[in-house]
This record gives structure tokens, sequence and C-alpha cells, in this order.
């Protein structure tokens, strides 16, 4: 029998999760149709955790990944949304060894964010090391700060 912690986090998840169901079912009847984003959205099992910062030039994202292949995440942008998923295996129990402790989430993960429209989009930027993501978006020249001088009369 797996031991599986319980995480309050992903109980919200799954009551957002539920009340998504029902609208996308209302949204489905009346002609809306639901986007590949949100699909993507309802089947997920966790978030990764994310710090998201930002500079003069740059919005910086960092998300934490380990134990994901660099092929297992996939970064979209469209319409002022940044949308990173993919997918964390578990490993296979064998007849060798055993598990005791499973504490680490695995399966499908998804994370989306609203970006400012003054942005460049055809210059994100990904590196992936050390199980770490690393998204730069760079703003817009409109979007930068300007500073203004001060005239001594």
């Amino acid at each position: 029998m797996a031991i599986v912690r319980w995480n309050p986090a992903r109980e919200l998840l799954n009551v957002e999760r539920e009340f998504n169901k029902l609208f996308n079912t209302f949204s489905s009847r009346f002609g809306f149709a639901e986007s590949e984003d949100d699909r993507g959205y309802e089947n997920a099992v966790w978030m990764p955790l994310t710090d998201v910062s930002e500079d003069n030039d740059n919005f910086i994202l960092k998300l934490d990944l380990p134990g994901v292949a660099k092929e297992d995440v996939k970064i979209s942008y469209s319409n002022g949304q940044l949308n990173i998923s993919g997918e964390r295996k578990q490993e296979k129990e064998t007849k060798e060894s055993k598990f005791h402790r499973v504490e680490r989430i695995y399966g499908k993960y998804f994370r989306s964010f609203t970006l400012s429209s003054k942005i460049k989009e055809d210059k994100i930027d990904a590196e992936f090391s050390n199980g770490q993501l690393i998204i730069t978006v760079p703003k817009a020249e409109e979007a930068k700060p300007k500073e203004i001088a001060i005239k001594v009369k």
C-alpha cells in the first residue's frame, strides 16, 4: 500500500478543477469552445513553485522542476498568456527494490501567467539547468520605466 501525503493545495486545485468543468459544460452548450490551455490546466496534478521578478528590461520567471527532463517541458505564449506545462514521470518500483515513502509529486503540471501586452514576444528566452527553468521575457521600449530630468531654475 502506498502512503499518499495530504496536500491542501491539491485539494483546492481539485475544487477549482470541478468548478471549471461545470462552467465548461455550460460554455460548450452555448457555443463557446474550450481552449487547449484549459484542458492542460484541468489535467494538471501539480504546479511547480515559481519566483517572478522584474527589472528595468525584463520579467524573469524561475520555476523549480527537479527530476523533469528538458524534453518534458512545453512553453507557449499567446494573447498575453505564458503557459508552462509538462509531466514528471514516476520511477518504477522493481523486484529488487521497493518504496517506503513517496513524497514528491508526479504527473502532469501546468502554470499560466498573464503578462503585460507590452513585451517583445519574439525575444522570449528559456534556459533549463539543474532542475530550474528560467524564462526571460523582455519588455518593449514603451513599457520600460523612463527617468525624467528635473530642471532647476
